[in-house]
């Protein structure tokens, strides 16, 4: 086997062998050929096989036993299962993420009893620390045993009591692995939120109840559905299928920074701005417009969520991905940092649409003095008429 530069750990075979009979019964029970794997010694495991289109997939997977146990302090309808390599250091590892693009990295928990997987962000979740949990409740176990294919949202506080980035989970029954594995291809790297979008768009154009080892490249796509998707990306109906099919076109379809030139290019036509660039700086807001010759003036775009408010208000979870070390309010931003905010609504509406909103309209952090709250409702503090909020930003 050609050698790939990720680091191994060295684990109990007779712990890790059923882990890793799952992930070989599951590719088979898809109607694929496995061609080769690492042994249940080493974690994470490597596999190479074959689809039943004839692609060949690999995928390293870093999986762990899930369960279902009482546990004193927890809540009775909790699953769980633990992250954990080697001992117990608190050293940050990073998953593997292979630069070719050959194999694709799974994050997940397997419920042997149960049957049934639990994958996570293996990007959001870089660098992870061993020796952490992952939980989900009862509810969603029997929605994965019921469907066979289940996504939900997932947010957790860290030790200070601070919300840490909304992240979605997705759970399958062996015969869904297959479709989990090309889900995972092409959603590296996607924000939530349209990680949350990739996820019910495969669901609605496979169908929940799509023969396990169908391939995403043979499902044939209504008409009406095909011109939906086709409005809904900005591309000709012929361009769809080919999206579909090719995970690096698909996230170029929906990555976050096509939202920021969505948002470039719709400010660039509007006749008052002079002048209108991206700001391409780690740390810096994403676009800096002037309007009639003003000084710039500094957007930060987010994508809001998937899943909006329970009174169908849409949110943003308007945070950082990671804070620095020792100091978790970083992972929040303070108002002096950008002018205003742009919100692209299309994980929700599948419109390249925005809404924006100055910084100081803003709610203040609960807990994190000077610093934005994480948890931002579309509501009418917001507004689409872009001219009418830049003005007021230079008031």
């Amino acid at each position: 086997m050609v050698d790939l530069e990720y680091r191994r750990f060295s684990v109990s075979a007779r712990d890790k062998r059923p882990l890793l009979q799952f992930l070989l019964n599951a590719l088979e029970k898809c109607g694929c050929g496995v061609l080769r794997h690492s042994g249940p010694e080493e974690a994470p495991f490597r596999i190479s096989f074959e689809a039943p289109d004839g692609e060949r997939l690999g995928i390293i997977a870093y999986a762990f036993r899930a369960n279902h146990r009482l546990t004193r302090n927890r809540p009775q309808d909790e699953h769980r299962f633990q992250v954990k390599y080697g001992t117990k250091t608190g050293e940050l590892y990073e998953l593997w993420q292979d630069p070719y693009e050959i194999y694709t990295t799974i994050f997940l928990g397997i419920n042997l009893e149960e049957e049934f997987f639990v994958g996570v962000d293996p990007v959001l979740h870089s660098p992870t620390r061993f020796f952490i949990s992952v939980e989900f409740k009862q509810s969603h176990a029997d929605a994965i045993s019921e469907k066979g294919w289940h996504a939900w949202e997932r947010q957790k506080r860290d030790r200070e009591g601070l919300d840490e980035p909304v992240e979605i989970l997705v759970g399958g029954t062996p015969t869904s692995f297959l479709r989990y594995v090309r889900f995972e291809r092409a959603a590296k790297g996607l924000d939530t939120g349209h990680r949350g979008l990739l996820v019910d768009k495969l669901t609605e154009i496979e169908g929940l109840r799509a023969p396990a080892a169908e391939s995403l490249d043979r499902v044939q796509v209504p008409t009406a559905q095909m011109h939906h998707l086709a409005s809904e990306f900005a591309l000709e109906p012929g361009e769809i299928l080919d999206l579909i099919a090719s995970a690096p076109r698909l996230k170029m379809a929906v990555r976050g920074w096509v939202a920021e030139r969505h948002l470039v290019q719709k400010l660039t036509e509007l006749p008052d701005i002079t002048e209108c660039r991206a700001i391409e700086e780690d740390g810096r807001p994403d676009v800096a417009v002037s309007l009639h010759g003003s000084r710039p003036i500094l957007i930060e775009c987010k994508n809001t969520l998937r899943r909006p408010y329970s009174d169908g208000m849409p949110r943003v979870d308007f945070q950082r991905t990671r804070a620095a070390k020792g100091d978790p309010c970083s992972r929040y931003y303070a108002p002096g940092e950008f002018d205003m905010v742009a919100a692209c609504l299309h994980p929700q509406t599948e419109r390249w649409e925005f809404t924006f909103a100055l910084t100081g309209d803003l709610d203040p952090h609960a807990k994190c003095a000077g610093k934005l709250s994480n948890k931002v409702r579309i509501d009418d503090r917001w507004s689409e008429d872009t001219i009418a909020v830049l003005e007021r930003a230079l008031r």
